[in-house]
């Protein structure tokens, strides 16, 4: 069956036997549990994990040269004036062109974020990835998509390149189904884990989001991948959270440097969450509406399309480099803090808003967690700010705001509650925010569910169904 989506035909083969991938011609049931079958299971699931951690940590160092030539190349081209603008254009235009043409070429599994082709897979509507040009292209066309300032994030590859490194692994081992199954939910959540340096999210994701369910083999493979996978990237990248949460009044308590909230602002934290679901609700419809859009412009042809985005990219970085990429930096901003104006925030709050959409739109590898991630501190800290010239009295911290705003803003869009929170708490070392992030989740998934916003990638699997249905 030809798939024919928006951009490039995708080739499946259904299964006739309950449509499962039967990836050896044999055993495609679950087989018996035996202790040899749960140690092989607890080995290969800690080689995947440090398979995982070599593959993402290797491309989290090259993101990160990547950012520092894209850096170095715009401040050369503004010591040439206006003349350096097209060079900056045209360079951001072909890198997204390139990477959109080697997913075409290549290898259509490696588009976008990869988690609902891996959901979608443990599922059983598509049979596993092939396993030939998928690394590649997901590792170099991620490089070139994130390199050159799209709003895409890193995790985006990591889950695909975790779940096809430890389904490969499986399957030299020759694993029947049920085994390479919990292999590839467990290597996804690896690639989250190395991609945030959240080992114990990397873990609830898997059962959250992927599997959504608690199933003792699933569980013991994710926690086995995520922990190898950080070992492995700590010797690589270093310990340490991801982002320094820096107190307004220079608090620093024996649980993080943040003080814990005062009851008396917890209703704004309640508030900060209505806000986040409605924001959430309309981020996902504009994430499936960029996509739509771009289903439309059938003449253009796919690398074009990226291109053009590209060349946005261009403009944006050419007036504010620090808008670009993933979007680490605008977090780390944000939980510094530092008296942000109202007025700014919300600029490049709108200003990522839409980019976020237009980059993933492009259908080049990267993923959503890391913009939404940025998206909801700044949203978290624009409440913030307003909050505290609000309510001079109650010691608001809109660096708090931000980080909560995290969690609650991954909430509402992915509505995967638990794993939101450890990401933020883990990414930060910010314990102390633990009970706000409670209630700014639970209102924003209360919010985003009573507007009838479907979560992400619930919206993005229904796309990829109809596209099979429609082959």
């Amino acid at each position: 069956m030809t798939v024919v989506g928006s951009t490039f035909p995708i080739t499946m083969r259904r299964s006739r036997k309950q449509n499962r991938p039967n990836t050896h011609g044999r055993h495609a049931s679950p087989p018996e549990e035996t202790h040899g079958n749960l140690w092989m299971l607890g080995f290969l699931s800690l080689l995947s994990g440090a398979v995982t951690g070599l593959l993402v940590s290797g491309f989290k160092l090259t993101l990160e040269m990547a950012s520092r030539w894209r850096g170095d190349l715009l401040a050369d081209a503004h010591h040439l004036a206006s003349v350096g603008f097209v060079p900056v254009i045209v360079g951001c235009a072909l890198a997204a062109a390139t990477a959109a043409w080697m997913v075409r070429r290549f290898s259509a599994y490696a588009s976008g974020s990869g988690v609902p082709e891996v959901e979608a897979t443990l599922s059983g509507v598509l049979p596993p990835a092939p396993l030939r040009r998928i690394l590649l292209v997901k590792f170099v066309g991620g490089v070139l998509s994130i390199g050159s300032g799209m709003a895409v994030g890193p995790e985006g590859p990591g889950v695909q390149m975790g779940a096809v490194g430890a389904r490969l692994l499986g399957t030299l081992f020759r694993r029947n189904w049920a085994d390479l199954k919990a292999l590839i939910a467990a290597g996804a959540g690896a690639g989250i884990a190395v991609a945030f340096n959240a080992p114990i999210a990397g873990a609830v994701f898997v059962l959250e989001e992927l599997v959504r369910r608690f199933e003792a083999r699933i569980a013991i493979a994710g926690l086995g991948a995520s922990s190898a996978a950080i070992l492995v990237s700590r010797l690589l990248l270093g310990n340490g959270p991801v982002f320094q949460v820096v107190s307004s009044a220079h608090v620093t308590t024996m649980t993080g440097p943040l003080p814990y909230a005062a009851p008396a602002t917890w209703p704004l934290y309640l508030a900060l969450g209505i806000l986040i679901g409605a924001v959430a609700a309309l981020y996902n419809k504009l994430i499936i509406g960029a996509l739509s859009f771009s289903d439309r412009l059938r003449a253009w042809p796919f690398e074009a399309k990226a291109a053009l985005v590209g060349a946005v990219v261009g403009v944006v970085g050419w007036f504010s480099p620090g808008l670009l990429g993933a979007g680490d930096d605008i977090m780390q901003k944000a939980l510094a803090g530092g008296g942000a104006a109202v007025s700014g925030t919300l600029v490049v709050f709108a200003i990522r808003f839409l980019l976020s959409a237009a980059s993933y739109s492009a259908r080049v590898p990267g993923g959503l967690f890391a913009p939404l991630l940025a998206l909801g501190a700044l949203l978290g800290l624009l409440f913030g700010t307003l909050c505290e010239l609000a309510f001079p009295a109650l010691g608001v911290e809109p660096q708090a705001f931000a980080l909560v705003g995290m969690a609650a803003f991954f909430s509402g869009v992915v509505r995967a509650p638990v794993t939101g929170i450890v990401l933020a708490i883990e990414m930060t070392a910010a314990f102390s925010t633990l009970l706000p992030m409670l209630v700014a989740c639970f209102t924003a998934m209360l919010v985003a569910t009573l507007l009838k916003s479907p979560p992400i990638y619930d919206s993005l699997q229904e796309r990829l169904a109809r596209q099979l249905e429609s082959g």
